[in-house]
């Protein structure tokens, strides 16, 4: 597991920190970017809408709730690595996702924009000093540090990649 002490994060977010493998969040990030990118496009197209059961999200949610969460968080990170100490709302997945324009944006626009965003993050905490990891806030009614933020954008992805590969049936390269 990633060295992030339980106090960092909300109960909630154990099951994305416990999928980080032993060393530090943004050196792990940096890491899977790269294979994680080769699955999403090797997504076939008859498999972009695609979803394993009723009511589930497609594909393409699926990568925009990536993007969305991973911006929520960058964001929540920024505030709280600047001492921002104002407490941040939940946000509702759900509603993110069904807001979300699938028929109008196709699975390459999708990528590059998920692309964009990892980048923006990757440079956002590259740039944080340790003590700011260390910093916390309040978001969803609970304390985070903001390198547990960082942490939970990892495992958040981790996540949802085994989910593509599991019940989407998509192929994934080794994630460690």
């Amino acid at each position: 597991m990633a060295i992030i002490p339980r106090e960092e994060y909300a109960d909630f977010h154990e099951n994305y920190i416990k999928l980080l493998p032993d060393g530090e969040p943004l050196d792990l990030l940096k890491a899977q970017t790269n294979r994680f990118f080769e699955l999403y496009y090797r997504i076939p197209a008859d498999k972009e809408d695609y979803r394993y059961e009723a009511g589930k999200w497609s594909v393409k949610e699926i990568i925009s709730h990536l993007a969305d969460t991973e911006r929520i968080m960058s964001y929540r990170a920024l505030r709280f690595s600047r001492n921002d100490t104002t407490a941040l709302p939940a946000f509702d997945q759900d509603l993110y996702v069904s807001e979300f324009p699938g028929a109008q944006v196709s699975l390459a626009e999708l990528l590059s924009e998920f692309r964009a965003i990892r980048l923006s993050t990757f440079t956002l905490f590259s740039n944080m000093s340790a003590e700011m990891l260390l910093r916390k806030g309040q978001a969803s009614g609970h304390q985070v540090s903001v390198r547990a933020l960082l942490g939970i954008i990892a495992g958040h992805e981790r996540h949802h990649a085994g989910i593509l590969v599991e019940r989407y049936g998509l192929d994934m390269p080794e994630l460690d």
